[in-house]
């Protein structure tokens, strides 16, 4: 099954710094949201996030996968939706780490409204942008 959501993020960062920024929960907080985050399969946590008029902020996910520094999965379920998350990390030959991003699983009526997957695009990107900073410190 194809993606909902395929991105695609490239850091000059080491392969350990990126899976760490991955499953560090005190690093994932700097780009992500508040967690309680184990890269321990079974483990279930929380991302917590300022909630608002629409949304309670909190999104309740399970580990799925680990693989370390290669691949992480966790489910993401919030606001009814539940979905899949999965990060993959592969080093090129000059260096740089590759981190690919794919979410699937959104509903049918998720994807029948105008800008739902949009809108995982333009804040799974932001989130990246973050990410990088946050490498750029460490």
């Amino acid at each position: 099954m194809k993606p909902d959501v395929s991105l695609d993020f490239q850091f000059t960062s080491s392969i350990e710094k990126v899976w760490n920024a991955l499953t560090d929960s005190d690093t994932l907080a700097k780009w992500i949201w508040s967690n309680d985050f184990k890269p321990v399969v079974g483990h279930k946590f929380q991302f917590r996030a300022e909630p608002n008029e629409w949304w309670d902020g909190i999104i309740d996910s399970e580990v799925l996968v680990v693989d370390e520094p290669h691949t992480l999965s966790y489910t993401w379920n919030s606001a009814g939706e539940s979905t899949t998350v999965t990060w993959t990390l592969s080093q090129d030959s000059e260096g740089k780490v590759n981190l690919h991003l794919d979410q699937s699983g959104f509903s049918e009526e998720t994807k029948a409204r105008q800008g739902a997957i949009e809108g995982a695009k333009y804040a799974w990107t932001n989130m990246g942008g973050q990410l990088e900073k946050v490498l750029a410190e460490l």
